[in-house]
């Protein structure tokens, strides 16, 4: 990757050394290994949330989550039944074989939490992808994780667009927190780039508000499907052309 050119699409091994002057204490060659991405030009980018929406989290409830996180590791917990499906699916849509559509895992969750959902995805084989997520907290604060983010996250996901302006994007998400509004507010500003809109419904306490996003979703004319089970947002994905005939 040294050449100059723009690497070619798909997955490519960097290395990072640290600089002297970058910290105020420095110790030496500091080297760390990675993975930058360079998507394919297809038709379709997919940007999705991670707690409540592929991962069993309750990040409603302070309580339970606290005890997901402290009891449970990244071997353990499970998916929402038929969310690797629909995200497997999603990953091939309108492509071709060995070049999937791109994945954009944004969360309000922070980077300390990065290799337990990295694990927690790979093992459950969901589409490999690119996380943009909060930054760090320190052990303290760590009961906080996840709250107080939203901004920040509107900000990750519109960069995302800015980067990609050729390529239609589906939004996936859940209605436990923020991103009903997130969402309406990316409609309004990045209508012409969004695709289709997917909400999880697994909480009920601000039912109205959550209508009142979803309904300016609908009426900027995006396709929107607010669900309880992820058979009901594949058959909306079938339903609106995103996926081939015999792929479901």
């Amino acid at each position: 990757m040294g050449t100059g050119k723009m690497p070619e699409p798909g997955w490519h091994k960097v290395e990072v050394y640290l600089e002297e002057g970058m910290v105020k204490k420095y110790y030496g060659t500091v080297k760390g290994t990675g993975e930058i991405f360079v998507p394919h030009t297809r038709r379709y980018a997919i940007i999705s949330d991670i707690d409540d929406t592929f991962l069993i989290s309750h990040s409603s409830n302070l309580r339970k989550r606290l005890f997901v996180l402290l009891t449970e590791n990244a071997y353990s917990r499970k998916p929402f039944d038929g969310v690797v499906k629909h995200y497997q699916s999603l990953a091939i849509a309108g492509t071709i074989h060995g070049e999937p559509n791109p994945f954009f895992y944004v969360s309000s969750s922070e980077w300390n939490l990065y290799d337990y959902i990295r694990d927690f995805s790979n093992k459950n084989e969901l589409p490999k992808g690119i996380y943009l997520l909060s930054q760090m907290k320190r052990l303290t604060q760590f009961w906080k994780t996840g709250q107080n983010k939203h901004a920040t996250k509107f900000a990750r996901i519109v960069r995302v667009l800015q980067a990609f302006p050729q390529q239609d994007f589906i939004l996936l998400g859940d209605d436990s927190q923020q991103d009903p509004f997130i969402y309406a507010s990316v409609v309004e500003h990045y209508r012409d780039q969004v695709k289709a809109v997917y909400l999880r419904n697994v909480f009920h306490k601000n039912m109205n508000l959550v209508k009142q996003a979803i309904s300016k979703i609908e009426e900027a004319g995006i396709p929107i499907c607010h669900f309880k089970h992820s058979s009901e947002a594949i058959l909306h994905s079938a339903e609106i052309g995103l996926f081939k005939e015999g792929q479901r």
